[in-house]
């Protein structure tokens, strides 16, 4: 976990209010509308293929080089692409956080992580750096939740679940209390996780097995 992570309250008083999206897809598009929600800026738009022209009405370049103090989120829903843009951005990074997510004031989160409509963070709750919380996922109380995870739609983590670096949550799954999921594992989705996952790995099905 990153000790950059910050109070849910301090957090939002350090989010820039323009802010550059580099990835432009479908994912981008649900970060831009969250930016719009807060009144915040769209500064630019950026992403590697070159056949990509515009999102919406905003126009789409490729990035020569980023500014130490341009402030971006990183809008690539893949952990470990993810990853890599970010140590190649060299860039300061912002967060958003969708209007409809009820995030806990004792929860703790990391710079560059996006929180989605209807999702759930509850108390004390510590979030790492550049991780997706998507559209109606639940983060129960004391989860530790590292760096470039991401927590898919409507997937659930009791009480007391880790998640560790780069690891994916599929869409509807369910870990019960107490589970880890190792870094860099894969949560199927819609599986029941009922064991510890070993990093590395994929999980899928109910309960959960190694495929």
């Amino acid at each position: 976990m990153r000790k950059a992570a910050l109070p849910w309250n301090d957090l939002q008083e350090a989010m820039s209010n323009a802010v550059y999206i580099f990835g432009a897809s479908g994912h981008a598009k649900v970060i831009i509308e969250i930016l719009k929600s807060h009144q915040r800026t769209i500064a630019g738009i950026f992403d590697d293929n070159p056949n990509v022209k515009n999102l919406w009405e905003y126009p789409v370049t490729q990035l020569a080089s980023a500014k130490a103090d341009d402030c971006f989120i990183v809008a690539i829903g893949n952990n470990r692409i993810r990853e890599k843009v970010v140590a190649r951005l060299g860039a300061a990074f912002s967060t958003a956080f969708h209007p409809s997510s009820n995030i806990s004031p004792t929860a703790q989160l990391g710079i560059g992580t996006v929180v989605m409509a209807g999702a759930s963070i509850n108390a004390d709750a510590r979030i790492g750096a550049h991780c997706i919380i998507n559209t109606n996922a639940s983060v129960d109380h004391d989860c530790v939740v590292e760096d470039f995870v991401h927590i898919s739609p409507n997937a659930a983590l009791c009480g007391n679940v880790k998640v560790g670096r780069g690891a994916h949550v599929g869409a509807g799954a369910v870990i019960l209390p107490g589970i880890t999921i190792g870094e860099w594992a894969v949560v199927g989705a819609g599986a029941v996780v009922t064991k510890p996952v070993p990093a590395e790995t994929v999980v899928a099905g109910n309960p959960a097995r190694i495929k």
